[in-house]
């Protein structure tokens, strides 16, 4: 039988004060500092509205962190707080303990609660918050911030975001509403427009687009993402591109492209299935302006980039592309300072190495992460690239799986690799010779070329660990079989 930890002193005295909300909402004023929190979570689990309410208007520190306490949309507990800001924000002088300055809905602040309820290791001194709070009491009636992460998930939610949204902006004068994280899923647009339309767009750093979309709907989505001035991070995924007049089409990627113009701070860039890309890259990587509109002095080379700031992550994955998209990609003046580079799913079968080649040369110094997993490549192309990747002197992680190469390759690949320092996980696809000429995985051929990789990583001298994967099996359907454990070669012996 299980012994339960009986309650804390200290939620007892918080559950008998709240029992009596009245004596409760009179004690506030000499409440000490470090009872707030733990009694502000006994209010909040009891919905104890009235309470809450008070507790807003005498909270001691600068930053309540109530979303750390909404595992789930909780409406009257949320309004009771709102409720309580609203009596302090029509007040021209806030209360001697007004100390707040930021309402954070976000799912963060967890460590803030659990250190005042003592379920951290140690509880800190509260004199930190207060002496924050004090050095800020100088700029009376500064506006307040209310930061929350938008995701649109579900229709619950959303009502929650409209609510909290209409709240902010009849307050514009009072408060500033910031979004820090914007993520969309299988949300009609025109519900995101009426939100967007709501929000400071500036304040939105980081962008998730996780649902298809066609590209007409992109194009509605982009001057919205245009505002965004201050995102860093955009993720987008699966943008269909139906049949349609070539002109729209045409239309609709410009109106894309166009607004990475306005994007000065975006640093992380992932793009899964964008199929309207395909002979278009160099929209976003050069200028969206038609090529016949150009001045005839200038060159491809010398016209300005659409990414107005170098990139430190670009991620292109399971999509057509052009050779001539990759050669753009090795020609952007804003991709010289890549560190991660995933090309994994574009299909580079028929590609000349040489571009590929070139895009690498260019990174030699800054690479850190590469995958050109299911890319197609055979080994003539690797047979390309080998001198050059032997000097990306930064890279941390190399995945290469699911290409058809040979023995005689991945054993160049794992020479060529060895020099490589830096080189923390390394991934190869089993060799074209573990396989029938069926296609299906031999295991005792398989079990005898990793064997045979066991003995050239000894021979290389240096500790490694690699994994290998195979192709999917035609009797497995698309399952994929990964090594069970990673090959481990403990070399003491100097390279």
């Amino acid at each position: 039988m299980s012994i339960l930890t009986p309650p804390r002193l200290l939620e007892l005295a918080g559950k008998s004060l709240l029992r009596d909300e009245a004596l409760a909402i009179a004690s506030l004023e000499y409440l000490p500092t470090e009872l707030f929190p733990p009694l502000f979570m006994e209010a909040f689990c009891g919905r104890h509205i009235k309470s809450l309410m008070a507790m807003v208007h005498a909270w001691p520190f600068t930053r309540l962190p109530l979303g750390g306490l909404m595992q789930m949309p909780q409406h009257k507990t949320l309004q009771a707080t709102l409720d309580g800001l609203d009596i302090l924000l029509a007040q021209k002088v806030r209360p001697r303990r007004w100390k707040l300055q930021v309402l954070d809905l976000r799912n963060t602040g967890q460590n803030f609660w659990s250190m005042w309820s003592g379920a951290g290791a140690q509880v800190s001194s509260p004199t930190g918050p207060v002496a924050e709070a004090s050095s800020r009491r100088r700029k009376r009636l500064a506006p307040l911030e209310v930061f929350i992460d938008l995701s649109f998930c579900n229709r619950i939610r959303n009502q929650l975001f409209t609510y909290l949204i209409r709240w902010a902006k009849q307050r514009a004068g009072s408060l500033h509403l910031c979004c820090k994280t914007l993520k969309i899923f299988a949300v009609p647009i025109e519900s995101i427009k009426k939100v967007l339309a709501m929000v400071r767009l500036d304040c939105i750093q980081e962008v998730e687009v996780n649902c298809t979309w066609n590209l007409s709907t992109l194009g509605v989505f982009a001057p919205y993402l245009g505002q965004m001035r201050n995102v860093h991070t955009l993720f987008l995924s699966h943008i269909h591109m139906p049949a349609s007049e070539e002109e729209e089409k045409e239309w609709h990627v410009s109106q894309f492209t166009s607004q990475f113009l306005r994007l000065h701070h975006l640093r992380r860039l992932y793009m899964e299935s964008p199929s309207f890309l395909k002979g278009r890259l160099d929209r976003m990587v050069r200028p969206p302006f038609p090529r016949y509109s150009c001045p005839p002095e200038l060159t491809a080379l010398s016209l300005p980039s659409c990414l107005q700031m170098p990139l430190d992550t670009l991620s292109i994955t399971n999509c057509l592309l052009m050779e001539s998209d990759l050669k753009h990609l090795a020609q952007s003046p804003n991709l010289s300072q890549l560190k991660d580079l995933d090309l994994s799913g574009v299909t580079l079968a028929d590609f000349s190495p040489k571009p590929l080649r070139a895009l690498l040369e260019k990174l030699a110094s800054t690479l850190q992460d590469l995958d050109l997993v299911y890319c197609g490549i055979v080994d003539s192309q690797v047979e390309g690239i080998l001198p050059v990747l032997s000097r990306c002197r930064q890279l941390r992680t190399f995945r290469i799986s699911g290409n058809p190469l040979s023995m005689a390759t991945v054993e160049k690949l794992l020479c060529h690799m060895a020099g490589l320092r830096s080189l923390r996980l390394e991934l190869y696809p089993a060799p074209l010779e573990s396989y029938s000429s069926e296609g299906a995985l031999e295991r005792r051929r398989f079990a005898q070329i990793r064997a045979e990789l066991i003995e050239i990583l000894r021979d290389l001298g240096r500790p490694r660990t690699i994994w290998l994967s195979t192709s999917p099996c035609p009797h497995y359907g698309n399952k994929t079989f990964y090594d069970m454990e990673p090959i481990l070669c403990r070399c003491t012996s100097p390279a």
